[in-house]
Parts: structure tokens; sequence; C-alpha cells
């Protein structure tokens, strides 16, 4: 089978809670590995927005969460957003009986807690991050320094792009978005709320529109 290098940028990132993560970015120091198509060119090293985003080593990740094709047997339309929160799985139905199925990390609050169906009402590339207010409150030594808010960048915890979803015009505080631990797709973390690896969201969000049906399940 072909294959193609993936080149791999070091990187050391902190990080933060409510959509996002609590521990520190594994992403390694710079080197080269080769992996079979079409993996690698999902999850090369690529340039957007000004930054400079590190290719993933998906031999770190099970085979199960990298994207992929897949056949799909439930009801919902073509376009449909479908989470399972249990099998770390996100489904955007196709026509024909498939889907393109992500792996996702789940937060064991704000991720395990919503139900149901939503709608994508705001997309944001190199989304602006703020902190709850009961967060600084019950942590200040934490989120009191970024109270204000984190603009976009390779630090920020939504990562690369956040789909925002609302239910009956009101903005449910979950999103789907970016992430800058990578390596724990398909875990429960300490926090957050549905995270892709930012290939896997970049790729997510050129598909769908704001508009789309969202259903989160377990």
């Amino acid at each position: 089978m072909t294959t193609r290098r993936l080149f791999l940028a070091g990187s050391a990132a902190f990080a933060l809670s409510a959509c996002s993560s609590t521990g520190r970015s594994r992403l390694e120091n710079s080197n080269v590995i080769q992996v079979d198509e079409p993996w690698a060119s999902h999850y090369s090293l690529r340039h957007d927005g000004g930054f400079t985003i590190p290719g993933i080593d998906i031999r770190k990740i099970p085979e199960q969460f990298w994207r992929q094709d897949v056949d799909y047997s439930g009801s919902e339309a073509p376009g449909t957003i479908v989470v399972n929160t249990t099998d770390r799985f996100l489904y955007l139905v196709q026509p024909g009986g498939r889907a393109i199925r992500y792996g996702v990390g789940v937060g064991r609050e704000e991720g395990l807690n919503f139900r149901g169906t939503a709608t994508i009402a705001r997309k944001a590339e190199w989304p602006r991050w703020t902190p709850t207010a009961n967060m600084i409150k019950t942590q200040p030594e934490r989120y009191g320094p970024v109270a204000a808010g984190m603009e976009g960048g390779l630090r920020n915890p939504l990562g690369a792009r956040a789909l925002y979803l609302y239910r009956n015009g009101r903005d449910t505080h979950f999103r789907l978005h970016g992430t800058i631990e990578p390596y724990t797709i398909g875990q429960s973390v300490s926090s957050g709320c549905i995270r892709l690896i930012n290939q896997d969201i970049i790729d997510l969000y050129d598909r769908v529109p704001a508009g789309t049906k969202v259903i989160v399940v377990s």
C-alpha cells in the first residue's frame, strides 16, 4: 500500500477546562513516521489561519477512532450529526446507508450530561474561549488569570474550530470542538464537551452548515 511521510511538529501546551481539558498536550518532539494512506494525509501537518497544526502520530490512537467511511443503519437524514458519547464516535450521516465516522473525546461532566437534539447555530474558526463564572469562582487560581478570555490559537482549549449547539434558540453551552490533547481521543477526560482531533474538526466544519441537526445519545 502506498505510504506517505507524516511530519510531527513538537509542541507543549497547557490546558484549561469548560469545553476543554485539564492535562498537558502530549505532542511529541519533531520526527518522521510512515503510515498507510489515507490516514497520513488526513492527519499530516497543515497550515491554517496563520497557525501550523502539528501532524498526528496516529499509531498512538486506536484505529477505530481514525476518521473513516462506515456503514450506517440509523434512520437519520443525510447531513445529520449523531454523537454517541458511550462509544466515543461522531457520525456525519451520508446518503445510501453510509456515514463519516470520527473518534471523539468526551468530558466527564459537560460531555456526558448533554443528551437529545440541538442545532448548530454558530460556527467559528480558531474560536475565542472564556471560562464560565462558576469556573472562575470555584477555581480562581486557575481561571482568574484568563477570566477575560483567551484568543484563538494552538494553546486555546477549543482548538482550530468550534460548532456551537443551540436548543429552542438558546445556547446549550455544549460544543463540538478541536483539542490541544489529540491523544486523549476515545477517552473520557476531566472536563470538556465533545472534542475532535484538530484535523477532524476542520474536516467536519467544512462539511456542515449552520442549521445542521445534532443528536447526542449514549
